[in-house]
């Protein structure tokens, strides 16, 4: 967080710049956090237009290539007043933002699962090997029968993370949990589910090789994989290992 923002009496100059925004190459509008010169965290909202605000595009990603991906530079950008957010300030503006994002990616990232694991499926009962198909074997079926487990478990997760959502009772550790599990669960069926296509895996005729590409990243966004686990750790052990 080294962007940062001055009071320079009728608005406030802003420096600075963000990396891996979506949507940053068209967006009109982008919700920036920064500092202020007491170090304290705000919202500002920056409009494209502003003198000084470029957004470049992030070009060659293997990943989520479908999502417009770029930067937000801020080169002395005046920002009118009113262009602050109200009513709240510091690090849990922020992350009441990454809260709601990660509890998304929680179901989001059964999603794929579900649909790596439905193509599995699907092939096992069409493809033909030794003269008959190949999910009539039993490491087949082990492989399925796995998959659809660590699906139930998820997505019994999420569901009961969301009844804690709508009771206003969800922990930020609670919801890093399930962030880190589901993305876990989905990759590891992704690469489970391709084994069983074998080389027809990896070719564009089926969706396994680009949801495999997308969580990639998935497992990083949001909140990396390891930085999730600490958060569990001190969770559950009052302990911090982050210092």
């Amino acid at each position: 967080m080294t962007t940062n923002f001055k009071d320079k009496g009728d608005h406030y100059l802003l420096n600075g710049a963000k990396m891996w925004i979506s949507n940053a190459p068209f967006a009109d509008i982008a919700v920036v956090w920064a500092k202020n010169e007491e170090g304290r965290i705000h919202g500002l909202i920056v409009e494209r237009g502003m003198e000084g605000f470029t957004t470049p595009e992030t070009h060659n990603k293997w990943s989520l290539r479908a999502s417009s991906t770029g930067e937000l530079i801020f080169d002395n950008v005046k920002i009118p007043k009113e262009n602050i957010l109200p009513n709240k300030s510091g690090l849990g503006a922020p992350l009441g933002c990454l809260d709601s994002a990660r509890y998304g990616i929680a179901w989001g990232a059964i999603g794929a699962a579900m649909d790596c694991y439905d193509t599995a499926l699907r092939y096992s009962k069409e493809r033909i090997q030794f003269g008959k198909p190949i999910g009539g074997f039993q490491l087949q079926q082990k492989k399925l029968a796995e998959m659809i487990t660590e699906i139930t478990k998820s997505q019994l997760l999420a569901w009961r993370l969301g009844v804690l959502k709508n009771e206003g009772k969800a922990t930020t550790a609670q919801i890093s949990m399930a962030k880190r599990n589901n993305v876990d669960m989905a990759i590891k069926i992704a690469r489970e589910a391709r084994q069983m296509l074998g080389g027809m895996g990896i070719t564009g005729e089926y969706s396994i090789m680009r949801h495999m590409m997308n969580l990639e990243s998935v497992i990083t966004y949001e909140g990396t994989h390891d930085i999730h686990l600490l958060i569990t750790g001190m969770d559950v052990t009052g302990l911090n290992a982050f210092k």
